[in-house]
């Protein structure tokens, strides 16, 4: 079976007829099953892909396939897709099963996409490692030594690894661009707004957005595009238009772009790393493009402002599971108190409780405003200071993340697990869209990206310069 990357080569081998759908997803099925020990999938639905296959096969022969067919993806394990289990890979929603489909999801079904399994993830999406999930690590296709990042590690491995065209996964604080990073795929975050939250397990409500992973920019971009818009069932998705972003991909525009000197020259940085962006900003000079550096003076700020407000915000959402409802409860419970404690604490996992202890901690009587509101200060300077880079760039450029993807086990300080975050938090934290695209490969053929940042509902540029970088085939 060829190797696909594009969902333009399968299509146009589909409608040859060179292709035929259930052969591809049959050749995906079977490479999930020969690369199962890296436990990127929780779940396969191998026989509803079949026949969904046939289905949208038959679309394709009657000319009546929606604009997605032929691209088979996975989804992270904290969307609702109907009738099937998700359990955000913690044992508290163990059995759980959506009653509805989230929006997102369910725009990109309506055009023929077609799910094949659920991935593996940081248990309630609080991790960069996949290393925090009930079920155990999801392992680096590239090298099974190595984290696959997090938290979404399950849905960038399952596009490196060749066990779908694209996949899904939510963004919180770089959940997304760092696994993407890590894996050697396009990863995207848009703006806070764009995509529909509905029916996606809440981490941090003003933070979180579902977000795609794909080979290529122009898959990624095809799909943020079908998902986008307005949803009456999210009262914070926004009316606004991130615009037509794919049929020019890529354009010869030439944008003024500013890079984050004291991103660059930050000490931890991995010497490639730095390498990479110093020939990038040359590359881009020989492209036409204006580059200028720039200083952003609240860089040491964002992690500390960024897990004050997501641990605040995920204490409250949280809360709901309870071994009341549904998912897990304690065996050991005899009355309402220990029902609740008993399933809390058997129910989370290490990480979650930390986060869950701390949110708690910041909101509560006699600390919030040494906290919380003072983070939430914190939190508008930042988004100030970045639109304020905008108004004379259309674009910031930094790493995605210090490094190349770390060893399995091999940093068990928690403070040093958050600073992976160090150059992703600030678009969380400002609400603008930000993509990482893998164009590099450190001394030991780890993959690492390059991270574009562009204003809010700017995503056109921002996949422009993205698909440029790509084509040019920049390889250091």
């Amino acid at each position: 079976m060829k190797h696909y990357t594009r969902l333009s080569q399968i299509q146009v081998d589909l409608k040859s007829g060179q292709l035929e759908l259930p052969s591809l997803v049959g050749h995906y099925l079977s490479v999930i099953d020969d690369r199962k020990d890296l436990n990127i999938f929780l779940e396969v639905f191998a026989q509803e892909a079949k026949e969904h296959a046939a289905r949208i096969q038959e679309k394709i022969k009657n000319g009546t396939a929606g604009k997605l067919a032929g691209a088979v993806i996975s989804i992270k394990d904290n969307l609702a897709y109907k009738g099937h289990k998700m359990s955000a890979s913690s044992k508290i929603l163990e059995g759980f099963e959506s009653i509805y489909t989230c929006t997102a999801l369910q725009r990109l079904l309506d055009e023929d996409a077609l799910v094949i399994g659920r991935t593996n993830c940081d248990e309630f999406a609080m991790g960069s490692s996949t290393e925090n999930s009930a079920f155990g690590p999801s392992l680096n296709p590239i090298d099974p030594s190595l984290v696959s990042g997090g938290s979404s590690g399950g849905s960038a491995a399952s596009v490196s690894g060749g066990m779908c065209l694209a996949s899904l996964g939510s963004e919180t604080g770089g959940s997304v661009r760092q696994p993407a990073s890590f894996c050697g795929v396009v990863g995207v975050k848009p703006t806070y707004g764009a995509v529909s939250r509905y029916g996606l397990i809440a981490y941090a409500s003003s933070f979180d957005q579902i977000s795609p992973f794909a080979h290529c920019v122009e898959d990624a971009a095809i799909i943020l595009q079908t998902m986008a818009g307005k949803d009456e069932m999210d009262s914070t998705s926004s009316s606004e238009d991130i615009g037509d972003i794919v049929p020019s991909l890529p354009t010869d525009k030439k944008y003024r772009i500013s890079y984050i000197k004291n991103c660059v020259e930050r000490e931890g940085v991995q010497p490639e790393v730095k390498a990479a962006m110093e020939q990038s900003l040359e590359k881009l000079k020989a492209m036409g493009h204006e580059v200028k550096e720039v200083e952003f003076p609240y860089l040491d700020h964002m992690i500390p402002t960024y897990y004050v407000l997501t641990t605040a915000e995920a204490s409250s959402n949280l809360a709901r599971f309870d071994g009341i409802h549904y998912g897990y409860r304690s065996e050991e419970a005899t009355d309402i108190e220990t029902t609740y404690v008993k399933s809390r604490s058997e129910g989370f996992g290490t990480e979650v409780k930390r986060r869950i202890m701390l949110g708690t901690f910041v909101l509560s009587a006699g600390y919030y405003d040494a906290y919380y509101a003072k983070a939430m200060k914190v939190r508008r300077l930042v988004k100030e200071a970045t639109d304020a880079l905008f108004e004379d760039a259309d674009l910031i450029m930094l790493p995605t993340a210090p490094s190349s993807a770390f060893k399995v086990g091999a940093v068990q300080d928690p403070i040093a697990m958050y600073l992976q975050d160090i150059f992703t938090v600030q678009a969380n934290l400002a609400g603008v869209p930000a993509v990482s695209i893998p164009l590099f490969k450190d001394q030991n053929e780890r993959p690492f990206g390059l991270q574009f940042m562009a204003p809010r509902f700017a995503e056109a540029h921002m996949m422009d310069i993205a698909a440029q970088m790509e084509d040019a085939h920049v390889e250091y």
